[in-house]
């Protein structure tokens, strides 16, 4: 680690540095190029052992910021002293250099581009250009990716009115080097005459930003590889608040990362230990890389583990804890986005849908009766609670508040947000074990009022879901160690659910006929969604998790309310939800004794159908390309082949007679070829 004073050390080394003579400016040049890239490099080494001696990311993108600023500010006077000297500057011989983008932030990762605004008081001189493709050229040969514009302020004024990339990079401008009174007209004009316009069409256009960078990395930030820049819940997301902070405010001298004035104290804390970790993260992977790669690739997970300072614990080997960690940052980022975008509703800022506002059609006899039957409102189109004491009073308003916003279809005011997670410590075995509360909750799962995997997800991102059922608590932002698995184990089984709810509402009917089909037609639809619901529970243990969730889901059913019947049916699901999979992919389904064994562990037809529904759900929400045709036809065939067993028959007819069915189909298609051709 380098000493205190070492920016003060960098500088006055750097200042030698550009003073040295030489025999010309050709010798010159490459003397400079060859000792500023070895100071770059010792400055580098020295910033990576500061991260792994004190692991503060943040700390480590300023220093490298900080870095880059000396070099800048060095090769600007080496230039205009040796190369460009000028002594009587006219008025337009004027120039300051502006950081932009995350350099402009005062925060440089190993790999980021450098991001400069060459900023001039009119048009472009010979001078001028002479200097910045001076400067430009040695950043090249120093194999720097430098991001360069040189503008007016007349032309950064009115490029910002209509491409708002460049309103944005100008946002973040921060003065290296040169004009400060240049810079200082740029800001001033910029607050008067951008900033000083509705805010409404900024946040709209970096909303809209925000979900198409989502959906080319990923639209959940559950994803197992995810993108620490771009993803889900990553960094862009945080530069994202402070865009809006920051415009929202008119804070434009403000150099570091703004916040949202409406978060609290709290969510301040929040933010500031979710960049600091991320920052973390996302310089140890450009460190171990070399380059500025922003994937949390399976290679890359457990060195950067290790790196990071994770142990195996609790059956969870390092790369598990250290990706658990990272989602759970990933929400908490996801949290702090929710409340600003609904603040930014309530305070009238924005009132189209963008802001995740669907002001809903409800009507004042819906309001009224909500105001007058529960102990919540709607203000301005979102669910709140009626007073502070809401959950308090009766814990069991913490399930049902989920259950209102289902009904009238609204989304949770900012403050009601804040008052559910300040009251999670109010969850506890008592409310566990409250039947009204279970329910309630068990209405929200096998319910067919509305789509339960939007409800699951939204307790679960509130922190309401694991905490009432501890047992899914312990696989909140798991992640499974394997080339299969794309999400999570949580939000792989809220999109079982998810998956279990579209086919029987029919939406699927095109890509599963056999499976919506049959749904109309089983018994045991509450075990179904219940065991797709906690199919993965005993994850993470040491302990087979099919039959450790098994022996889960027989005190988890009765504690919500199910039968005897219902609970062994939930348990037998868990236990065996990998059997028809497994069977259906690897053994020879054409072998009467494959078809013979898997119909003696399953008995009933009954249990078939449900057994298949879980198998399909399971399988389509692992992630996007797991689901073909090759497994659909598999499982059709050891579906039909079984169900002729269960039903009497013998294993080979109802292929057979399946088999002459698509012949004759296929004759009917063909009537108009010769029937030697059909037949071969």
């Amino acid at each position: 680690m380098t000493a205190p004073n070492a920016p003060a050390l960098l500088k006055r080394e750097l200042a030698d540095l550009i003073r040295q003579p030489g025999d010309n400016a050709q010798a010159m040049r490459a003397r400079l190029v060859d000792q500023l890239r070895d100071l770059i490099s010792r400055e580098r080494q020295a910033a990576q052992a500061e991260l792994i001696a004190t692991g503060d990311g943040r700390k480590c993108a300023v220093r490298l910021s900080s870095l880059e600023d000396e070099v800048i500010r060095a090769l600007y006077d080496y230039t205009v002293a040796n190369v460009y000297p000028i002594t009587n500057p006219a008025d337009t011989e004027r120039m300051a250099i502006v950081a932009t983008g995350g350099y402009g932030r005062g925060l440089l990762a190993p790999g980021s581009d450098v991001d400069l605004l060459f900023l001039l008081p009119y048009k472009q001189t010979p001078w001028g250009e002479s200097v910045v493709e001076h400067i430009l050229y040695i950043l090249w040969d120093l194999k720097q990716k430098v991001g360069h514009a040189t503008r007016t302020v007349d032309q950064c004024i009115r490029l910002s009115q209509s491409d708002m990339t460049i309103r944005t990079a100008i946002l973040d401008g921060r003065l290296i080097f040169g004009d400060e009174g240049l810079f200082r007209e740029l800001e001033q004009r910029f607050e008067r005459e951008i900033l000083g316009e509705s805010a409404g069409a900024f946040i709209e256009a970096k909303l809209t930003e925000r979900d198409e960078r989502h959906k080319r990395t990923g639209e959940s930030r559950y994803r197992v590889e995810p993108n620490i820049k771009d993803g889900k819940g990553g960094l862009r997301d945080l530069h994202t608040l402070h865009w809006l902070a920051k415009y929202c405010c008119g804070r434009l001298s403000e150099t570091r990362p703004v916040q949202p004035p409406v978060f609290t104290s709290q969510e301040r804390a929040i933010y500031d230990r979710c960049e600091r970790y991320l920052w973390a993260v996302r310089c140890n992977l450009h460190f171990l890389t070399g380059r500025a790669e922003e994937r949390l690739s399976f290679d890359v997970q457990p060195e950067l583990a290790d790196m990071l300072g994770y142990a195996s614990r609790g059956g969870m080997i390092p790369v598990e804890r250290f990706m658990k960690h990272y989602f759970h940052v990933a929400k908490e980022i996801g949290d702090l986005t929710a409340v600003l975008c609904s603040a930014l509703e309530v305070a009238q800022l924005k009132t189209s849908p963008r802001l995740g506002s669907i002001l809903n059609p409800l009507t004042w006899r819906m309001r009224r009766r909500v105001r007058a039957t529960t102990d919540f409102r709607i203000d301005n189109g979102r669910l709140n609670v009626a007073d502070e004491k809401v959950f308090a009073r009766d814990p069991s308003n913490l399930i049902r508040i989920f259950s209102h916003a289902e009904e009238t279809q609204t989304f949770f005011h900012p403050e009601a947000m804040r008052l559910i997670r300040r009251s999670l410590p109010l969850i506890g075995d008592k409310l566990r074990k409250d039947a009204e509360a279970n329910r309630i909750f068990l209405g929200l799962l096998a319910g067919s009022r509305g789509s339960p995997e939007t409800t699951l997800r939204r307790m679960n991102e509130a922190g309401v879901l694991g905490r009432f059922m501890p047992e899914f608590g312990k696989v909140v932002s798991m992640m499974q160690f394997n080339m299969y698995h794309h999400f999570t184990v949580d939000e792989h089984l809220v999109r079982t659910v998810g998956q279990l709810y579209e086919i029987e509402r029919g939406s699927l009917a095109k890509e599963l006929p056999l499976s919506t089909r049959i749904f109309s037609s089983i018994q045991g639809r509450r075990s179904l969604f219940l065991a797709g619901f906690i199919h993965d529970i005993g994850k993470g243990r040491e302990e087979d998790h099919s039959i450790l969730g098994a022996r889960m889901a027989r005190w988890i059913a009765p504690r919500l309310g199910m039968t005897e019947t219902e609970t062994e049916t939930v348990a037998w699901l868990v236990e065996h939800h990998l059997l028809m999979s497994n069977t259906a992919q690897s053994r020879d389904l054409g072998d009467p004794r494959t078809i013979h064994d898997f119909a003696a562990v399953v008995q009933t037809a009954e249990r078939l159908k449900l057994l298949l529904l879980l198998t399909v759900a399971d399988i389509r929400a692992v992630g996007p390309g797991t689901w073909n045709g090759w497994k659909g036809q598999l499982l059709r065939t050891l579906y039909h082949e079984t169900e002729t067993i269960l039903l009497g028959g013998h294993s080979g007819r109802g292929n057979r007679e399946r088999l002459a069915a698509a012949q004759a189909a296929i004759r009917e298609g063909l009537a108009d070829w010769p029937a030697a051709s059909v037949q071969r």
